[in-house]
């Protein structure tokens, strides 16, 4: 049978309360989702309720809070860890009551889902190489004889830059080392298959 028919020891169908676990999760109803969430667990099904933490994390967590990933991957290998020792202790739920509560307090967006749906689902537009691009480590960029100056100058170009960082104390030196070290010329490269 379909994990979606079975039912939990309470009786509810698998999939309705993995639905209901996310969406009290989205809306922070934290005793709900805490609910829901160890329904399945009580039901065997904890390392699907894992697994739809992690998709929570990126869906509807997201950019709001990026930490949320890193934290649930740690108490998922910690859940695991725990699990293997069958101390019959249940210590492991701590930490699936922890990623519960971690992703239901978290600040929500679902910008990471949305942009997901329009870059992979919506009609993709043509686009053009942009000409920042081809730099040194392209073949066009190679024959336009862009070399370390344009690199430094378009290809190294970043935005939302770190305040903190932009003094870069290595930037120049960087610049100079590249400057100074010969690099194969097109030619060269075309013949050694670079």
């Amino acid at each position: 049978m379909h994990f979606g028919h079975l039912k939990t020891p309470g009786g509810y169908l698998n999939s309705e309360v993995s639905s209901a676990m996310q969406k009290c999760i989205r809306r922070g109803l934290e005793e709900e989702a805490l609910f829901w969430a160890t329904e399945l667990d009580l039901g065997g099904y904890g390392a699907y309720v894992w697994k739809r933490l992690r998709i929570i994390a990126s869906e509807d967590v997201g950019l709001a809070d990026p930490s949320v990933c890193v934290q649930l991957r740690v108490l998922y290998d910690n859940w695991n860890e725990q699990r293997k020792k069958k101390d019959h202790s249940f210590a492991e739920r701590l930490f699936l009551v922890h990623a519960v509560l971690l992703c239901v307090r978290a600040k929500k967006s679902r910008i990471v889902d949305t942009a997901l749906i329009t870059i992979y689902e919506a009609q993709r537009p043509k686009r053009d190489i942009p000409d920042f691009a081809l730099d040194m480590h392209t073949t066009k960029g190679r024959k336009l004889k862009r070399g370390v100056d344009h690199f430094f100058e378009e290809g190294a170009v970043i935005e939302n830059a770190e305040p903190t960082l932009l003094e870069d104390p290595y930037l120049h030196r960087a610049w100079e080392a590249r400057r100074s070290t010969r690099r194969p010329s097109y030619e060269e490269q075309t013949e050694l298959g670079i």
